[in-house]
C-alpha cells in the first residue's frame, strides 16, 4: 500500500497495516492520532516527531514507535515512509511513549517487503508470514537517545519549542530567566523539575538535534557554525558525545532539502 489515507484501510480485519508514504520537503503533518499503534520508519529523509512528552527526532533508516491514542505532530524533510499500523492487541509491549529506533539491516528489507503488499494481502500465507517475521523483529529493537523532554508549562514551554525551530547559541539561562519573570535561580529549579535536566543542557541537546536535522542538505563545517560551535571538531565532539555516533555517520544517509517553506498537512 503506498500513499493511501489510513482511514480507508483502518477497518481491514488484519492487525498489521504497511502503509509508505511519500512527503515533500518541509512538509508537516498537523497534530493528530491513530487507533493503532504506529512504527514510523524513514526510508529516506529526516522527521521530526512533537508530542505532548517531547521531540524525537529521526534520521533516515531509523524509526520511531508511536503508542495508539499518542497525538503526535510531524515535520517531514522529504522524507519517504515505510509505516506500519499494527492492532493495539497485537503488540501488549508496545512502548507507552514514543522512542527513537535503530532498523537492522534485516528488519529494513522486511518492511520494503511489506511496503509492497496489496491492500487486500493474504493474511494465511507468505504475506502473513513477513509481517509475523516483523512482528518479532520489532521486539528486538535498540533505541536511540534523539530526543529532549519539552515541559507541560508556559513560559517553559513555548521557550523550548521557539528554540527547537531556531536554537541560538547566545542564548542564556539569565535571557529565559527574564522573559519567564523569574529569577535564575527559580527558572534553573522549574525546568530541572519539568525536564529532568538544566535548561543549559536542554539547550545544548536541542541545538545537536538540530544539527542532526540540518547534516543532509549541509555539512558539517556549515552546521557548526550555523549552530554557533568555534569549528567542526568541536560541533563532532559534542555530537558523538551525545549520539553515539560521529555526524558522517549520518549524512551517509542523506536524503533532505532543507530549504523549503513549511506547508501544513493532514495525516497520511
Amino acid at each position: 500500500m503506498h500513499n493511501v489515507h489510513l482511514s480507508e484501510v483502518d477497518h481491514l480485519p488484519v492487525d498489521v497495516l504497511p502503509i509508505g508514504t511519500d512527503y515533500p520537503p518541509g512538509y508537516v503533518l498537523a497534530q493528530h492520532a491513530h487507533r493503532r499503534a504506529q512504527l514510523l520508519y524513514g526510508a529516506q529523509g529526516v522527521m521530526q516527531v512533537d508530542t505532548e512528552e517531547g521531540s524525537w527526532t529521526v534520521p533516515t533508516h531509523r524509526a520511531v514507535l508511536i503508542p495508539p491514542g499518542t497525538v503526535h505532530e510531524v515535520l517531514m524533510d522529504a522524507v519517504t515512509t515505510w509505516s506500519l499500523y499494527i492492532e493495539p492487541d497485537a503488540v501488549p509491549w508496545w512502548p507507552t511513549r514514543c522512542i527513537v529506533a535503530e532498523i537492522s539491516p534485516l528488519l529494513r528489507e522486511l518492511l520494503r517487503t511489506a511496503n509492497g503488499l496489496a491492500v487486500d494481502y493474504d493474511a494465511t500465507g507468505r504475506d502473513s508470514a513477513v509481517v509475523d517475521l516483523i512482528l518479532h523483529e520489532l521486539r528486538e529493537l535498540t533505541p536511540t537517545p534523539l530526543s529532549v523532554s519539552l515541559p507541560h508549562d508556559e513560559p517553559f514551554r513555548s521557550l523550548c519549542r521557539q528554540y527547537l525551530a531556531d536554537p541560538d547559541l547566545a542564548v542564556s539561562n539569565e535571557e529565559w530567566a527574564r522573559i519567564a519573570n523569574r529569577s535564575v535561580r527559580t527558572f534553573d529549579r522549574q525546568f530541572l523539575a519539568q525536564t529532568g535536566t538544566s535548561p543549559a543542557a536542554w539547550r545544548s541537546r536541542a541545538r545537536l538535534l538540530t544539527g542532526l536535522r540540518m547534516l543532509p542538505s549541509s555539512t558539517v563545517t556549515e552546521v557548526a557554525s550555523r549552530l554557533g560551535y568555534s569549528s567542526p571538531a568541536a560541533f563532532t565532539a559534542a555530537f558523538t558525545r551525545a549520539f553515539g555516533l560521529a555526524p558522517t555517520r549520518y549524512v551517509a544517509h542523506s536524503g533532505s532539502d532543507g530549504g523549503a517553506q513549511l506547508r501544513r498537512g493532514c495525516e497520511s
